[in-house]
């Protein structure tokens, strides 16, 4: 009896020194719904990161919320009232990131995000985002369009707030560069058919179109336009790279142009890249457990998010101890201040006005050519 009052009274001042506090990483994410091509590559993704961090013990809650934001929400209020979160990642999708990031903001916690996410005001102290913001992807489009004589442009995106930035992004750089939008289309993600909206982007007849889409729904425009005999150039968004896009589109999505992070093919780029080197120690791992050219871009915007931690949780244990109020922020500031961090998908400095932090590095062209990626020099 003596030695079990013993045993539970240095358990209690283990637990109140925090000796036995595990730094508990909230995830929801797309892993079914519209968004599972992005949410299930993530999803793998977590499953193989290590369990420690800094030499202290990692919980990975990963929670699908079948890319619903009403789900998104529930799952990160679970993640925070019941596996007392100490910061958030998700979702897949931006309409869910969005929905997170009222929960982050109310709760003083960190969120970063898998999906592009616009400007959200105050609420912007507590979100990081994984993925290349829309001006960055939309400036390197423009710039192809431009030196490839493109002057008019159709746009076809998500009838959402994904659809509301790129239309917003590709206007900016379009008029930068000279280039015209004459017709603008909407669609749903789970549509079936968007044949009105391809009757009037031909109508217009614009020398290219852009499709702002992501995974395999990205493929029904583009599929669409081209059945009914549209020549120009298509362009899609960084959000189609993946292989379900590939495999779904087939050769309807031959010829695409779009810009994707370095590591999707990472063995094209010179060894000076900064990036080369983390994207391909990703893709052994990845791949070693899924296959060859099982690698995703979405299970890139995932790992870039374990790198970020793996900067910013030293830090933040100098100052905290992982479940507290001091620990969730410590670990907030410490993300902000993550400078020269190579990624896969590009190298992070931040800032405290911005919480992406990429720069040119971090977008690449590329087009679809024989059913794969090939790097547009």
């Amino acid at each position: 009896m003596k030695i079990r009052k013993l045993a539970l009274l240095l358990s209690a001042l283990c637990a109140a020194s925090g000796a036995l506090a595990d730094i508990t990483v909230g995830v929801t994410l797309s892993a079914t719904g519209p968004g599972a091509t992005l949410g299930i590559p993530e999803k793998n993704t977590f499953a193989l990161l290590p369990n420690t961090i800094a030499g202290e013990k990692v919980k990975w809650v990963v929670l699908d919320d079948a890319s619903d934001p009403t789900a998104a929400v529930k799952n990160v209020r679970k993640m925070i009232g019941e596996d007392k979160a100490d910061v958030l990642i998700g979702s897949s999708l931006t309409p869910a990131s969005m929905a997170v990031l009222e929960v982050a903001a109310e709760s003083k916690m960190a969120q970063i995000a898998m999906a592009p996410m616009p400007p959200a005001g105050d609420k912007t102290r507590w979100l990081f985002i994984t993925p290349q913001n829309f001006g960055l992807m939309g400036a390197a489009l423009a710039e192809h369009m431009a030196a490839n004589g493109v002057k008019t442009i159709g746009f076809i995106g998500y009838a959402d707030s994904y659809g509301e930035i790129w239309l917003k992004a590709m206007q900016g750089v379009a008029e930068a560069k000279g280039i015209r939008i004459v017709a603008t289309e909407r669609y749903q993600r789970a549509d079936t058919s968007v044949a009105g909206q391809a009757i009037k982007l031909l109508a217009a007849n614009p020398d290219a179109v852009f499709v702002a889409g992501s995974g395999t729904p990205a493929v029904l425009p583009q599929a669409t336009l081209v059945e009914r005999g549209y020549k120009g150039r298509i362009y899609q968004s960084h959000g189609v790279a993946n292989r379900d896009f590939l495999r779904v589109g087939g050769k309807n999505v031959e010829g695409t142009i779009f810009p994707v992070g370095p590591m999707l093919l990472a063995e094209q780029l010179p060894d000076s890249h900064p990036s080369k080197k983390p994207a391909l120690d990703y893709i052994k791992l990845y791949e070693s457990a899924h296959g060859a050219n099982s690698r995703n871009t979405f299970g890139g915007h995932a790992y870039d998010a374990y790198l970020l931690l793996t900067r910013a949780v030293p830090v933040a244990l100098k100052k905290a101890k992982p479940g507290t109020a001091e620990f969730r922020v410590a670990l907030r500031d410490a993300l902000e201040n993550v400078k020269e961090l190579p990624g896969v998908h590009g190298v992070f400095n931040m800032t405290p006005t911005d919480h992406n932090g990429f720069d040119a590095r971090a977008a690449i062209m590329v087009r679809i050519e024989n059913g794969e990626w090939k790097l547009l020099k």
